[in-house]
């Protein structure tokens, strides 16, 4: 496994580990969109296998 697989493997596992933790705590996610931030509910959002490729 090349640096770039460990890279995306462990932003992959970073990127579920918020969404777990921002459901179990109920708190919304907040990105930036089109230029404006935004609330997101972690509810809404879905993990799979590949959420970097």
């Amino acid at each position: 496994m090349d640096n770039v697989e460990k890279i995306k493997e462990g932003l992959e596992k970073a990127y579920k580990k918020m969404i777990e933790f921002k459901k179990y705590k109920n708190s919304p996610i907040i990105i930036s969109k089109d230029g404006k931030v935004v609330e997101i509910s972690p509810d809404t959002i879905t993990t799979h296998n590949n959420a970097y490729s």
